[in-house]
């Protein structure tokens, strides 16, 4: 078996054999054994209309469902039953082309990990929604996009349309909530080329939207989840906030020197403050933020991370002290200058820690292992 298909449904009686017909249509001209499978978790009478399909086409499959709901564990749940080297999902409801199929089928022959058929690439379009699903799905996209690295570079990220080798996801760890399978895919799955082609998002002719405030909430919790489980990205999180901690403390300390002793020289008043935030940050970072797993094997090197910190760090309240500086050459609020000179300091402290004082050789191997080629058509 070449090929699986993998549709979940809800509520899709009318639409059901339609995408059959549509399919098979589609892969008519190309060699190709495929099977279809469809996860269902109705409750009309789509799988009454699937016992029909699959009894008339031994190329259909489905599973009805009782007791388990949501879009993404029934994918999971195709992945667990179909055989096929190569694996598409798509929805039941005709929003995605079942025409792009031997397009997406040529480009995992050719040796592509994951095809994602993008309505934001050029030629693509989601023409399909209207104003205010768009504006959810911009907002439900780059919040995605923002909070998770891997994300960043796909530009349909919360798409369903998608297909993969089967090695992508062997032993992958996919815990879904609600209905956007592809971002799992794309945190946990082992892939290293991704290929997006554009499509028009089609406008639904029969069945309902299963849109709704619930499954906005899902998908926040979703994000949080994908979050916590992927450490290249919650580590730079809690990095931010022993920062953010680490801000207060600095601030505290600036206040004290200029308030209450009454150091003049802003520059210097600046320095102190920083120094006593630096420590802070480095026992809060060193035992939280990268941990025992990050300690260098090697003791000497271990014993060089403080003052590899250091040496960052000073960098960085160099660059703290010159924005505020300046901002009272101004006449400007000190403490904004302040402000602003620590969110530029954190960007290059984030970045030069990570791979200088806690990086280890092996972390830069995997790094370079981890690096996604993202190609366009």
């Amino acid at each position: 078996m070449e090929l699986s298909i993998v549709i979940p449904t809800f509520n899709e009686k009318e639409n059901v054999r339609a995408i059959v017909r549509r399919i098979e249509q589609a892969l008519a001209s190309v060699p190709c054994e495929y099977e279809i499978w469809f996860i269902d978790d109705s409750r009309d009478d789509t799988p009454d209309a699937l016992a029909a399909l699959a009894a008339d086409n031994a190329r259909v499959h489905f599973v009805h469902r009782e007791h388990e709901r949501g879009l993404g564990t029934a994918v999971v749940e195709g992945f667990r039953r179909s055989r096929g080297r190569f694996i598409v999902v798509m929805d039941a409801d005709l929003q995605h082309p079942p025409e792009l199929l031997p397009t997406i089928l040529q480009r995992l022959r050719d040796g592509i990990d994951v095809v994602i058929p993008s309505r934001f690439v050029p030629g693509g379009s989601d023409g399909g929604l209207n104003a205010f699903r768009k504006l959810v799905s911009w907002t439900a996209r780059k919040i995605g996009q923002l909070a998770i690295r891997r994300l960043r570079s796909i530009s349909d990220c919360t798409g369903g349309y998608f297909g993969l080798h089967r090695e992508v996801i062997r032993d992958a760890r996919l815990n879904p909530i609600g209905w956007k399978i592809l971002m799992e895919v794309l945190v946990h799955g082992h892939y290293e080329t991704v290929h997006e082609i554009p499509y028009a998002f089609q406008a639904r002719d029969a069945g309902e939207s299963k849109m709704s405030l619930r499954e906005q909430w899902n998908y926040l919790k979703h994000i949080g989840r994908l979050l916590w489980s992927s450490p290249e990205d919650r580590r730079f999180y809690v990095f931010c906030m022993v920062g953010a901690l680490g801000v207060v403390v600095n601030l505290v300390m600036m206040s004290i020197c200029l308030y209450l002793l009454h150091i003049r020289t802003v520059a210097w008043a600046s320095i102190l403050s920083s120094c006593v935030a630096m420590i802070h940050n480095f026992l809060w970072n060193d035992r939280v933020t990268w941990g025992k797993q990050h300690a260098h094997p090697v003791k000497w090197r271990r014993a060089l991370q403080m003052p590899t910190f250091i040496l960052v760090s000073s960098v960085g309240i160099a660059i703290t002290a010159l924005v505020a500086h300046v901002f009272h050459l101004l006449h400007w609020h000190a403490l904004v200058g302040q402000c602003l000179g620590i969110i530029i300091a954190t960007a290059w402290s984030f970045t030069a820690n990570n791979r200088f004082t806690w990086g280890t050789q092996s972390d830069n191997r995997e790094q370079v292992k981890r690096t996604i080629r993202v190609t366009h058509e």
